[in-house]
């Protein structure tokens, strides 16, 4: 017959040992209490540095690897989403704006507005756009929601506006006057002028926290790095090729990597805006121009004036996946992503039409005559919670 019972010599030894380990808990330093599920004494949790917080009064990233998250297809402000769906293009050289309905692709109404308008710029609350008159140093405010324009306001030198995340300030890049103004966002009041050393201050984009901005200057060839709260450039940097001309700029979803357009390097520079370190060119297409990201942000879709093509760059493979050349060529330039995603509408700088063109197929959709010389269109209304400027930069 077997047992399951140990000698009682092997049960009083053992006994012995669980009084031990008893005695030897009770003996530990009564200061230092034992983790559970550890074998010891607690240890000291290492305190983390909480994230650096963002630009005071900037509302918080949706996501905080995703600074386009608010930007998904249809997903549109109470604000703006009774306003008609339109298309406004700028024509430099007719000094008009034509507005196109993007479900007949038809010009529906022509808007005279000042001398050279160059951008048309939703502002950061997205209530008004802002026609940017170039050499008529006004801006045009077009109410959105009835398609009027106001009377001009005197802005002097406005070839393209931005503002900041939080809505403080709207800053005019004063590209002739080789300066960047901020300005009262609604009644345009010049709050502070900031010279600069470069020439033609053109297009910007923000870091994911709003605490910097990354600036071209078209005809030096230059970057500039700008602090956004204390209104102040904090680093310039020379491109690294002959005659560069620096055009676009996007931020990366994950708000990591600058990308910006070259027409005459043909391609995108390549940078991290923390480090501001020297960029590396990624060839696109000749007169790479405008930069646009889709809408479930995988994709950047770039516009090559210079040979009539958009290239398609995709983030997390981080390269170019396709290139679509436009049937009859073109000069396909600044514009914008439809609200559902599906379409890029792009001016042609210099065949006085307008593209639409199928974000999946890359199928041209449309080419719609419009005045002469149109430039940075605006698709609206888009997706997001507020505007930073340009053509419709949303976060």
């Amino acid at each position: 017959m077997t047992t399951n019972r140990l000698p009682r010599k092997a049960t009083v030894l053992l006994a012995g040992l669980v009084l031990a380990a008893l005695a030897g808990c009770g003996a530990a330093d009564k200061g230092k209490p034992e983790a559970l599920g550890s074998d010891g004494p607690a240890r000291p949790v290492k305190a983390v540095p909480a994230a650096p917080p963002g630009l005071a009064g900037m509302p918080p990233l949706l996501a905080p690897d995703d600074v386009y998250a608010a930007d998904r297809p249809n997903q549109l402000s109470p604000v703006v989403k009774n306003f008609p769906s339109r298309i406004y293009v700028p024509n430099t050289g007719s000094n008009t704006v034509s507005v196109i309905d993007p479900a007949t692709y038809k010009v529906v109404e022509t808007i005279p507005v000042g001398v050279q308008p160059q951008h048309v710029v939703p502002s950061w609350d997205m209530k008004t756009l802002w026609v940017n008159n170039n050499r008529g140093h006004t801006l045009t405010p077009i109410n959105p929601a009835t398609g009027e324009a106001g009377p001009p306001v005197e802005v002097h030198d406005p070839y393209n506006l931005y503002f900041t995340p939080n809505g403080k300030y709207a800053i005019v890049m004063a590209s002739m006057d080789k300066e960047l103004v901020f300005r009262d966002p609604h009644t345009m009041d010049r709050v502070k002028t900031v010279p600069v050393t470069c020439f033609g201050v053109n297009h910007a984009d923000f870091s994911a926290d709003g605490r910097y901005f990354i600036v071209s200057c078209e005809f030096s060839g230059e970057l500039l790095k700008v602090d956004t709260e204390k209104m102040e450039v904090i680093g310039q940097q020379k491109l690294p090729f002959e005659g560069a001309m620096p055009q676009d700029v996007k931020v990366s979803p994950d708000g990591k990597t600058f990308y910006v357009a070259d027409m005459m390097a043909h391609g995108m520079w390549v940078l991290s805006g923390d480090a501001f370190d020297t960029p590396k060119l990624l060839p696109t297409g000749k007169g790479c121009h405008g930069l646009y990201v889709s809408r479930d942000s995988r994709e950047m879709y770039i516009s090559n004036r210079g040979e009539g093509s958009i290239s398609v760059f995709d983030f997390k493979q981080n390269r170019l996946t396709k290139k679509w050349d436009l049937p009859d060529g073109g000069s396909p330039d600044m514009g914008g992503v439809s609200a559902d995603g599906k379409v890029l509408w792009l001016s042609g700088r210099y065949n006085s039409e307008v593209y639409a063109i199928d974000t999946a197929s890359g199928k041209e959709l449309a080419k719609i005559p419009v005045g002469n010389g149109p430039h940075g269109l605006a698709v609206y209304p888009q997706p997001g919670r507020y505007s930073l400027g340009h053509t419709g930069i949303f976060r």
